[in-house]
């Protein structure tokens, strides 16, 4: 049975928790998978590797990222991707992981990360250009229908902590700013069609309601 998010009656208790506790839910309604190094990142990081859980709360899900087998003290950022490896398709940018002393690495997001990811642009419209660099922004989207997102992708920040790692200096457009380095972990060891986001059926728990 779905767990539903907890309300507290106590306004002073409420500053005490988060919207979403990850004590409300069942094994059912989570799934668990890996994700594993990069074909551009095998040689420099051949331990490199990453464990991921993620949990639904009827509402939104919560996606835990455990990675390990990084260089130390070093900046990641986090993306949801259409496939995961090159040319990637459309990618979603969902956070950053820096390592401690060990190599090792965690983030928590919450979102939708389940059988309904999906972008969608039913027009074209004006975007805001506010960063240049080697991809600078673009103007105006083009249109499409609805894109279903299911694979993960991990990058150095930086491609100078690239080099540095022993990994090419490559730079590319997966951080803020547009200028970070090489993919070290991905989703690839699941099929191009069939990433480990699909493994969640929300709209099969919601029809069973």
């Amino acid at each position: 049975m779905r767990k539903q998010l907890m309300t507290l009656a106590v306004p002073a208790v409420l500053t005490l928790f988060t919207a979403v506790s990850p004590l409300l839910a069942d094994d059912d309604d989570q799934v668990k998978f890996n994700m594993v190094v990069s074909g551009g990142a095998k040689a420099c990081l051949p331990h490199a590797s990453g464990n991921v859980r993620i949990t639904d709360y009827g509402t939104v899900q919560v996606m835990d990222v455990s990675v390990q087998g990084l260089p130390p003290n070093t900046d990641f950022d986090f993306f949801v991707l259409q496939v995961p490896k090159a040319p990637f398709g459309l990618a979603w940018y969902q956070g950053d992981i820096q390592t401690d002393k060990n190599g090792k690495g965690r983030v928590q997001v919450r979102g939708i990360f389940s059988i309904e990811t999906f972008t969608v642009a039913p027009g074209p419209a004006p975007a805001p250009v506010v960063f240049g660099g080697p991809f600078p922004d673009a103007s105006v989207n083009p249109p499409f229908n609805p894109i279903q997102m299911y694979h993960l992708g991990l990058w150095f920040d930086d491609p100078a902590d690239a080099a540095k790692a022993g990994c090419p200096a490559s730079v590319t457009p997966f951080n803020g700013a547009h200028n970070a380095g090489i993919q070290v972990l991905n989703t690839s060891n699941f099929a191009d069609d069939q990433g480990p986001l699909r493994k969640l059926d929300t709209t099969a728990a919601a029809a069973g309601k």
